[in-house]
């Protein structure tokens, strides 16, 4: 009897150990904080590119942590941005402290992502940024690498480069309006939200566009989240603006082009406009938004290379719409940080930035290559051109949002000519041309 009892303890206590060593092996996860405005279309991108990169590696058994697999945990923060930069650093607070987040991907207004950017710093976390524009974000690496070296920037170029290319799409559709109505000479008016990664591309609008051959005839600054914009629009109207270059990243997008449309403004939209880059524009802007040209990352039917149609197929099949460019935490997340744990077999943040800050990769939307500044000190930027990111350039032609650019574009003249696949010719709107 005593041995049969002791026997039974015996049996009971290892079947516990392996069942609590299963339990341990089972929380062994790489913990992601997904932070960003996740009641508008930018957070809901950052959260469905994770998901759909989480879904995709875990099905796959997870990650390969030198000899062990882990299975990636997603972590959802709310930063609420848009309306409060203090709710954007308690946001990221809590995945730091209360969560204890492995990595964090995200963020998207600049005067936000500074703020958490030095709180996952002081962590010493990796916080790959997919939204926000600002250079200082990353000029910061090189000033102070010890402290900033942990955030590397995955989408968009930065703001320098946001202009050049929304400069080529400029110049593009002003050869058209010049070569069909017969125009001497273009007007342009700048008109962009109040935001503080707007400044440098509103600066170098007011030197380059004329340099472009066209003139400036005015800069307006909307709020980023303003509702009617009719007292900007009627100023354009009687500045006899053709071109209305635009630079809005929040919702104010949605109501300058309806409020355009609705005063039949005689002048095209070209620049940026994140909230035209949504399958939801023509319906929120009550049909108005044809026509409307934006700087874009992605669109149905345009390969900027091999991995953009199964990325584009798979996130259309599953969240039934395109992607944003914030869509990018998917980048972040397949591309950059799993294939950085399984080269390095570990979780050191120092091993991995030293390997991440040195890699070239393809991704969905281009090659990412990090550059460095002029005495050669890595600032974990990507690089803008042929050969890496360019973006496309979208117009919404009969209700549908399709690629126009780059169209036998060369960034100059010894570039290569660049054409992605599936882009079609730009359309000027009907009234432009009576």
């Amino acid at each position: 009897m005593k041995k049969s009892f002791v026997g039974w303890v015996l049996f009971l206590v290892v079947g516990l150990a392996l069942l609590a060593g299963s339990f341990a092996a089972e929380a062994r996860t790489i913990k992601i904080g997904i932070i960003g405005p996740m009641n508008f279309v930018q957070g809901k991108g950052h959260w469905n590119g994770a998901l759909m990169a989480a879904d995709e590696i875990n099905a796959k058994g997870g990650v390969q942590v030198g000899k062990e697999k882990m299975k990636i945990e997603l972590v959802k923060a709310d930063s609420n941005e848009f309306l409060n930069v203090t709710d954007a650093t308690n946001a990221m607070e809590r995945l730091v402290t209360s969560d204890k987040v492995d990595f964090i991907v995200g963020g998207f207004r600049t005067e936000a992502v500074l703020a958490m950017q030095d709180i996952a710093m002081e962590s010493k976390k990796i916080f790959m940024s997919c939204g926000a524009a600002h250079p200082e974000l990353c000029l910061r690496v090189a000033k102070d690498y010890n402290r900033y070296k942990y955030f590397f920037r995955i989408t968009p170029y930065n703001s320098n480069y946001l202009v050049r290319a929304s400069f080529a799409h400029v110049a593009y559709v002003g050869g058209i309006l010049k070569k069909e109505l017969n125009l001497p000479m273009i007007k342009v008016a700048i008109v962009a939200e109040k935001a503080a990664w707007v400044d440098p591309m509103i600066e170098a609008a007011k030197g380059v566009i004329p340099k472009m051959g066209m003139e400036v005839v005015g800069v307006w600054r909307p709020s980023q989240v303003a509702t009617d914009v009719t007292a900007e629009l009627s100023a354009i109207q009687k500045s006899g603006a053709n071109l209305i270059f635009t630079v809005f990243s929040s919702s104010v997008g949605i109501p300058f082009a309806r409020q355009a449309g609705e005063l039949k403004i005689p002048a095209v939209q070209v620049g940026i406009n994140v909230e035209a880059q949504k399958d939801g524009f023509m319906e929120a802007t009550k049909g108005m938004g044809n026509y409307v040209f934006t700087t874009n990352t992605y669109a149905r039917g345009v390969e900027a290379n091999e991995l953009s149609k199964p990325f584009m197929d798979t996130y259309v099949k599953r969240f039934n719409e395109t992607p944003t460019y914030t869509a990018d935490t998917y980048t972040a997340i397949i591309y950059a940080l799993v294939p950085a744990i399984e080269a390095q077999g570990t979780l050191d943040v120092d091993k991995l930035v030293a390997y991440m800050e040195n890699r070239e990769f393809m991704t969905p939307s281009g090659k990412i290559k990090y550059m460095k500044d002029a005495d050669g000190k890595p600032i974990h930027d990507p690089t803008w051109g042929p050969g890496y990111l360019t973006g496309i350039g979208t117009q919404w032609q009969d209700g549908k949002m399709v690629g126009v650019w780059p169209n036998k574009w060369k960034a100059d003249a010894n570039a290569p000519e660049v054409t992605y696949k599936g882009i079609v010719p730009y359309k000027l709107p009907p009234w432009m041309k009576k």
